[in-house]
């Protein structure tokens, strides 16, 4: 990946539906190239190309951020678990007081406590949880 590549991850980042030609001209290069390293790029799974989404314009009014703590050998299948949940946006392990942190969205506070109860609660192999209730984003931003 060189410079061109990255400055085309960082435009469609910004925006994913920006036109070849309009990459191209700010990039000085020709439309063939642009197409061509975009195909290359979605081809190589470097990039994909999504609609990122307001969660409350859909109706998502409660957004929280859950850290959980479990046993140190189901951390993987615990991570696949949450993932295959409705209301998950993103799953990652990681290192620290939480072994895995998941980001959902709900339409309720009432629907979030559920969630937390029953099905975090239901799985195998946790801890325990913490929940942070976002209360506002200043930044919701997707892409290198």
């Amino acid at each position: 990946m060189d410079q061109i590549d990255r400055k085309i991850v960082s435009m469609l980042g910004h925006d994913g539906r920006l036109s070849n030609a309009q990459m191209a001209r700010e990039l000085e290069v020709s439309e063939g190239t642009i197409r061509r390293r975009v195909k290359n790029l979605l081809d190589s799974k470097t990039i994909s190309i999504v609609a990122a989404s307001d969660p409350k314009k859909l109706g998502f009014f409660s957004e929280a951020l859950i850290g959980v703590q479990c046993e140190p050998d189901k951390v993987t299948d615990i991570s696949n678990n949450i993932a295959s949940l409705e209301h998950t946006r993103w799953v990652i392990a990681t290192t620290g007081s939480y072994d895995i942190f998941c980001l959902v969205a709900l339409e309720s506070s009432e629907e979030l406590g559920n969630f937390i109860r029953l099905d975090i609660g239901s799985i195998e192999g946790i801890i325990r949880t913490e929940t942070f209730v976002n209360l506002s984003v200043a930044k919701r931003e997707y892409g290198a």
